[in-house]
Parts: structure tokens; C-alpha cells; sequence
């Protein structure tokens, strides 16, 4: 009889604390901190616009914008005191910040973007936008007349080498004769020097730039002197309707629904996702009217392909820059591979600081 009560006491307790759960996660609010300004028409802008989807679907969100990678711990911390119970930090710098919280608040779900680190509260995300960048390079390569692109890079991390390499291989592809010139500007955002970048990369000969930074000074400096930009994370077209050939955008609604959810119906677990164009959570910008349709055909079957898994970007035969193997015929990059890029690739022109 005992034995009875004390298993009929078990399931009640049992029971009280999953209906807990199920309150817990029922009152979901979400935080966003953002390292640039939500109008910066880039990265930023292409996070909140996933913020707004949750809210659309009726969310509580709130966001903090341009906070310092070296002050991000405070504000996750307030983010979380104020009963923010899943947050998302979008930028690499934020990682350890991230991290060192999460141990401070484990009923709390944090999400990291682009980092590689993890624990019992916190997961990584990204999304395979070097699939999209190899596209935009093929509308560059294609549509170039001097076989020079300028990039503007932002850090030279593996993130920005990997991308950079995957314009230089989509230009040569359709345009053996390409060449992907870079300039540094250590900055994620900052437009003064992002539109001094690009007129020196259209003074050296460039008639196509794009970036790797946040905002859109270089489509707004190629519009000025008649020449081509391709945007990045979102569609730059506003800003250069006459210059902007496309973009590689993001879609992080589709993300952050998944992620929402998971988190409200408590089957939540610390993941590391990197989510491809399959996925929608990566995609091309419209074309602009100067576009042709032989380039916009050719491109979105090379789209198509990556998306049914038949095309991958880092698939030998690769050559470094410097003429040695990356990757033999046949043979694909791994994963981890990727994450750690310390290279370029052939056809780009440039150094990578130290």
C-alpha cells in the first residue's frame, strides 16, 4: 500500500513539474543585441527584420543596437535580468560575452551567431551564405567588362576569407579572366570608410563592388560614378537602384521562428545550426533591370542545383593563392574545414593582416 502511494506521489510531482515547464516556456520573450544600428540597411537591418517576423506572429521582442563587442556583456546581462528568457547576440565578438552569462542565467536560452561555442543554455547558428556569395559572383564575373571586383573586407576572420573565396570562385567560373580585389577596413559598419574603400577599389579598375561590411556606402558610391555593386545580407536596390546588380540576403525569420518554438514547446537543446539555402534562410536579392536574362537563367540553375544538393561550392580542384592545392578533384571541403579558412584562393588579389 505504501509502495502504491509513494509511486502515485512520484507522478504528481512529476506532473507539477512538467505543467512548470509548460508554463515556463508558454511566456516566451525575446532579445536581440545587434553590434550595428537598425537602419544600417546590412547585417543588422537583415536580424531585425527576423525580430519583426516574431512579432508579427504576436512575440514580446526587444532589441539593443549598436553595442560594442567589448561592452556586450553588460547588456546581454540586462537583457536577461529583465526577464528576456531567449536571446539572440549577432556578432562574432559576442561569443565569450555570451557565454560567461549563460552561466549567470541557466533558465535562460541564449543563441549565438557565427561563433563555434556552446553549453547546457546556449547554442551557435549561422547560415551558408558562401552559397549565395558564389552566386553573386557569377553576376559579377558575368557582368564585369574590366575583370576587376572589388570586396570590401570587414575582419579577416574564417567567415570573411570564406566568402570572399566563394565570389572569387563563382566570378571565375563564368569568367576565367575575373580577379577579386580586396581592402581592408577592420570595421563591421562604419560608412566613411566603407565608401573611401570602394573608390579606391574603382580607381585601381574595379566596375564591380561589394562588401563584407554592414552598410551600403560602396552601392551608394558606385551609383555616383556609373558603375555596378552587389549588396550584402539585405537588398541594397534603395540605395542604388541604377548601380545595385543584386544581393546575397538573409532570411532570419525562418530562423528565429524555429528556434522560438522549440524554446515555447520546451524541446529546446544547445545546437550548432548552419543552415544552407535549401533552408530559405539564405537567398539572392531581385535582379536588377541590367541584369540579362542569359545571366539571371544561369545563375538561378546554378541556385537550384545547390539547392537539390547537386552543386557545392568548395569542391575541388582548389588552388590557394599562392598556387598550392586547397582542395584536390573530387574532393569537398569539410565543415569544420570552412569554419577554420585561413586563405585566399586563386584570383583574389590581396593580403590577409595578421
Amino acid at each position: 500500500m505504501k509502495l502504491i502511494k509513494l509511486k502515485c506521489f512520484l507522478m504528481v510531482v512529476s506532473a507539477c513539474f512538467c505543467l512548470s515547464n509548460v508554463g515556463w516556456a508558454k511566456d516566451v520573450k525575446v532579445g536581440f543585441i545587434y553590434v550595428g544600428p537598425v537602419g544600417d540597411g546590412g547585417w543588422t537591418y537583415a536580424h531585425d527584420l527576423g525580430r519583426r517576423h516574431l512579432e508579427k506572429m504576436g512575440v514580446d521582442t526587444k532589441y539593443v543596437e549598436s553595442v560594442p563587442e567589448t561592452d556586450a556583456e553588460r547588456s546581454i546581462r540586462n537583457l536577461a535580468r529583465k526577464g528576456y528568457n531567449l536571446i539572440f547576440t549577432t556578432s562574432f565578438g559576442y561569443m565569450d560575452p555570451t557565454l560567461k552569462v549563460a552561466k549567470q542565467f541557466p533558465d535562460t536560452v541564449f543563441m549565438h551567431a557565427t561563433g563555434f561555442k556552446k553549453s547546457k543554455n546556449m547554442g551557435n547558428y549561422f547560415a551558408r551564405m558562401y552559397q549565395a556569395r558564389y552566386l553573386v559572383g557569377m553576376v559579377a564575373g558575368a557582368m564585369t567588362k574590366t575583370n576587376t571586383i572589388g570586396v570590401i573586407g570587414s575582419h579577416p576572420i574564417p567567415e570573411i576569407l570564406r566568402h570572399i573565396n566563394a565570389i572569387a570562385l563563382g566570378a571565375r567560373s563564368v569568367n576565367p579572366n575575373a580577379q577579386v580585389k580586396v581592402v581592408w577596413v577592420n570595421s563591421w559598419f562604419d560608412p566613411s570608410k566603407e565608401g573611401a574603400a570602394a573608390n579606391s577599389l574603382m580607381d585601381s579598375g574595379a566596375d564591380i563592388v561589394t562588401i563584407t561590411t554592414d552598410s551600403a556606402a560602396a552601392t551608394q558610391a558606385a551609383e555616383k560614378r556609373g558603375l555596378y555593386s552587389i549588396g550584402n545580407d539585405s537588398d541594397m536596390s534603395i540605395y542604388g537602384k541604377k548601380a545595385h546588380l543584386t544581393a546575397n540576403i538573409y532570411h532570419w525569420g525562418v530562423y528565429y521562428e524555429h528556434v522560438y518554438k522549440q524554446v515555447k514547446d520546451g524541446s529546446w537543446k544547445p545546437a550548432e545550426d548552419w543552415w544552407g539555402i535549401e533552408t530559405g534562410a539564405i537567398d539572392l536579392a531581385p535582379f536588377g533591370e541590367m541584369v540579362p536574362q542569359s545571366v539571371r537563367d544561369m545563375v538561378l540553375k546554378k541556385k537550384e542545383e545547390m539547392v537539390q544538393g547537386k552543386f557545392t561550392v568548395f569542391q575541388g580542384p582548389i588552388k590557394k593563392q599562392d598556387g598550392t592545392l586547397a582542395a584536390k578533384a573530387g574532393q569537398k571541403l569539410t565543415d569544420k574545414e570552412m569554419l577554420s579558412m585561413s586563405y585566399f584562393v586563386e584570383g583574389v588579389a590581396g593580403t590577409i593582416p595578421k
